[in-house]
């Protein structure tokens, strides 16, 4: 145990004379007074010789408070993340089913066309075949004519069929623009599957097919 005066505990301990007063306050430093002097005792190996200081525990606490804090903050990451998958996942079942809904649709507008450009070429079969194999006439072909006639324009409104006649009508083209587009429609009828010939007329699907190779 030694005894010295607040300026060589400061200067044993490496701080100031002021920390020393500080100590004493606190009781972290024993001290005397003796003819007026204030000393403080010391160990020998300089430390004070008040009960051991609390630092260290302190400092185990907060160590431990800081452990179960950075457990609790894994947790709760961990729990967000499932989170965060559990939500991909069913935004990626919604997208396939959005898109398998989007292709079924497609299909069945698609069935929906062929199956009306199907029942048309079956009724102009049909028609046609039943008069032209019961009578060569040209009476009986031109009525046949007549009746493949009517169910094109009875089937226009539902299959966007039009004939040629009124679809230059429609669009006020001048009379020798029409005959000139008349013209090239017949020229390429025959081998052009977008225009249906049905006697002397023509029938073009405008909403389906693009005729600006012969329309211009």
């Amino acid at each position: 145990m030694s005894k010295m005066n607040i300026a060589d505990a400061a200067l044993k301990l490496g701080v100031s004379k002021e920390a020393i007063h500080n100590r004493i306050r606190r009781g972290s430093l024993e001290s005397v007074i003796e003819d007026g002097v204030k000393y403080v005792l010391l160990k020998e190996d300089g430390a004070s010789t008040n009960k051991p200081s609390t630092k260290r525990t302190n400092t185990r606490v907060m160590h431990e408070a800081d452990s179960r804090y950075y457990k609790l903050l894994e947790e709760q990451n961990e729990r967000l993340q499932q989170k965060v998958d559990k939500l991909e996942g069913e935004t990626k079942t919604l997208r396939e089913q959005k898109e398998q809904i989007l292709i079924e649709e497609r299909i069945r507008i698609e069935n929906i066309y062929k199956d009306k450009d199907e029942q048309l070429k079956n009724i102009l079969n049909a028609i046609s075949s039943k008069f032209l194999l019961n009578s060569p006439s040209a009476e009986l072909v031109l009525e046949s004519e007549e009746l493949v006639e009517a169910e094109i324009e009875s089937e226009e409104e539902s299959n966007d069929l039009i004939s040629l006649k009124k679809y230059l009508k429609d669009t006020k083209y001048s009379d020798k623009k029409s005959q000139k587009i008349k013209d090239r429609v017949k020229k390429v009828s025959k081998k052009d599957s977008r225009i249906v010939t049905v006697g002397k007329k023509f029938y073009i699907n405008p909403a389906k097919f693009d005729y600006s190779d012969i329309i211009h």
